[in-house]
């Protein structure tokens, strides 16, 4: 029971997958395999109506074609396109004014001769299409047992046959000049087809088998490049990369296509590096530079010129501190900075720490909780009938009341002095006389 299950759950499960990727495939109308796609962003604008239009065939083969009989194409269609001799069939890619753009970018000639459409592919042209695309791996198989026979040192790497099966072209990889005159004689002999070699190199063979790079993701060539830059050992010494062949090459045999990825930003950034060339001279010894991080702005200088001895990481502000400093001629203690000026160097102002999140969180925090307590107090005062105090002006006034009363115990205890009336000087009574003068008392004495 338990093996009839195990033998079952495969079929169920790709009887279900099954469905879900033909329901994608038709939903964005592409070959999901291809690396040729590009994104029609013209394609809901108006008057966007050119009658060329790109179709893809197998891998990396397209070609643009024109469509004069005006048959209403979209993207995914299958159509039956000219070739010489008979017709092939391919995949509508690309439509609208997009085409031209695509053209000019694959440098088409603009007086190449454009091949025709001529029809949407019908099922006899796709099940004829089917047949020929199933006889492809066994073409290839024997094609390679017929170069071997042949002597000839070539691989042949893939075959694609021509929608019509009366044409395929056979890709090959060769070192050297071959001549294959006599392996076409044979191979139209064989399988009754007229042929056509193409040589590609060893990038375009990975992309069009595939696999997985070292990276452990799909390969670059075989899911998203379509074009092949040149690629330079001198990418490699500019990131600091080891130039050890079994790391720098990839499944191809060749450079790794991603090592030009970042070449450009490690360039921008070793411009504001220091020289490898120039010595840091202090009190004590000289210093040679051994390695450099680039991105992290670091360098490590070491006291032996080809060897690490006394190593000392620096950044490249401070290298550039005591290269000034030699050239005035003046030799620092040491290359470091002490604690206290390092720390000075990383010490740095915020000017928004007056409005950080802490502080603001603090703040809505306390407003919530006066917010809070306020009704209640309100409430108290409301019930019992008399002003509500904070707390604050009730401490205020309780200290006022206790400084009246030890002002008044001093002012009781103060002793009495005497004369006090004499020296408080004369009081003035006003005259009885009806003039108005205010006379000192006794002064009817003087008069």
């Amino acid at each position: 029971m338990s093996e009839e299950i195990i033998k079952s759950s495969p079929a169920t499960a790709l009887d279900t997958a099954a469905p879900d990727m033909e329901r994608c495939c038709a939903a964005c109308a592409c070959d999901c395999r291809s690396n040729l796609e590009s994104t029609n962003w013209l394609d809901d604008v108006p008057d966007n109506d050119l009658d060329i239009v790109e179709v893809h065939f197998k891998n990396t083969r397209r070609g643009f074609y024109r469509n004069s009989i005006h048959v209403p194409l979209k993207k995914g269609d299958w159509v039956a396109v000219e070739a010489n001799p008979g017709h092939d069939i391919g995949q509508v890619a690309l439509t609208g004014r997009l085409v031209k753009l695509q053209m000019r970018r694959v440098n088409l000639r603009p007086d190449a001769e454009i091949l025709r459409i001529f029809r949407k592919a019908k099922p006899v042209d796709m099940e004829r299409f089917n047949q020929a695309k199933a006889r492809e791996e066994d073409t290839m198989i024997r094609s390679r047992k017929i170069a071997a026979d042949l002597g000839l040192k070539m691989k042949i790497g893939d075959v694609e046959y021509q929608g019509d099966g009366n044409k395929a072209i056979f890709y090959y990889i060769a070192d050297e000049r071959v001549d294959f005159r006599q392996l076409i004689k044979v191979l139209a002999d064989v399988f009754k087809i007229r042929v056509e070699m193409k040589q590609i190199g060893a990038r375009q063979e990975a992309g069009r088998i595939g696999g997985i790079g070292p990276c452990g993701r799909p390969m670059c060539c075989a899911t998203w490049m379509c074009n092949f830059v040149s690629v330079a050992t001198s990418a490699a010494r500019f990131q600091d990369i080891s130039l050890n062949p079994q790391n720098l090459a990839g499944q191809c045999a060749k450079l790794k296509c991603c090592i030009n990825f970042e070449v450009d930003s490690y360039v921008e950034a070793s411009k504001q590096m220091p020289p490898r060339d120039v010595k840091l001279e202090t009190k004590d010894a000289i210093y040679y530079q051994f390695k450099t991080d680039i991105l992290k702005r670091e360098a490590t200088y070491s006291t032996e010129k080809n060897s690490p001895a006394n190593l000392v990481t620096l950044s490249a502000g401070r290298v550039f501190e005591v290269m000034a400093l030699n050239r005035n001629g003046v030799k620092p203690e040491k290359l470091t900075l002490d604690d206290d000026e390092a720390k000075r160097e990383l010490a740095f102002g915020d000017i928004l720490n007056q409005d950080s999140i802490d502080k603001k969180k603090k703040k809505s925090k306390s407003k919530s909780k006066s917010q809070e307590t306020k009704p209640d107090a309100s409430r108290e005062s409301k019930r019992s009938g008399k002003p509500r105090r904070d707390a604050g002006d009730q401490t205020a006034s309780q200290e006022a009341l206790a400084d009246n009363a030890q002002h008044r115990q001093r002012r009781r205890h103060r002793p009495a002095q005497p004369g006090g009336a004499e020296r408080r000087g004369p009081r003035r009574q006003a005259s009885n006389d009806g003039s108005g003068k205010k006379i000192p008392k006794g002064g009817d004495d003087k008069q």
